[in-house]
C-alpha cells in the first residue's frame, strides 16, 4: 500500500484541500489566494475546531499528490471518503472564492471547478448560483 493510500482527511482538511488545489492549479499560488484560504480557515463557522497545525500538513499533502500520475483523482477520493455530502455545495464555494479572488480565472482553474462539480456531484443551478455569488463577493470598483 503507498503513503497516499494510507492518508486520511478529516471534513475540514477536505474543504481545505480542495482550496489549495484550486489555488495551486495554475502552478502560481498567488498571495491573495492564500490570504482568502486563511481568511475562511480563520472565519467560517466550518473551521471553528480546525487545528490550523494541520493546513500545513494537508497543503503538503496535496503538493505530493499533484506530482503523481493519478495524484488528482487520489485527492478526489481521499475528499470523498471525508466529506459529508452536505458540505459538497460549501467545499464547491470556498473552491470558487480562492479562484475568484486574484481578480481572474485561468483556464487550469476553471478545469479544476468543472472536475470538483463533477466529483461532488453539484448540481448545474447550485452551481451556478455559487460561482455568481463568488464572483459578485470579488468584483472590484
Amino acid at each position: 500500500m503507498s503513503e497516499t493510500e494510507q492518508l486520511s482527511l478529516t471534513a475540514q482538511d477536505a474543504l481545505v484541500a480542495l482550496m489549495i488545489a484550486v489555488s495551486a492549479s495554475d502552478e502560481d499560488i498567488r498571495t491573495v489566494e492564500l490570504v482568502k484560504i486563511n481568511a475562511s480557515v480563520n472565519h467560517l463557522p466550518v473551521f471553528a475546531d480546525y487545528d490550523l497545525d494541520r493546513l500545513n500538513v494537508t497543503a503538503q499533502t496535496v503538493f505530493d499528490l499533484f506530482e503523481q500520475e493519478d495524484g488528482l483523482d487520489a485527492l478526489f477520493g481521499l475528499v470523498r471518503d471525508a466529506l459529508p455530502a452536505h458540505l459538497n455545495e460549501t467545499a464547491y464555494a470556498l473552491a470558487c472564492d480562492v479562484a475568484a479572488a486574484d481578480g481572474s480565472l485561468e483556464e487550469a482553474e476553471l478545469r479544476l471547478l468543472e472536475e470538483i462539480r463533477y466529483e461532488l456531484e453539484i448540481d448545474r443551478l447550485h452551481a451556478a448560483a455559487i460561482e455568481r455569488g463568488s464572483r459578485a463577493r470579488h468584483m472590484t470598483v
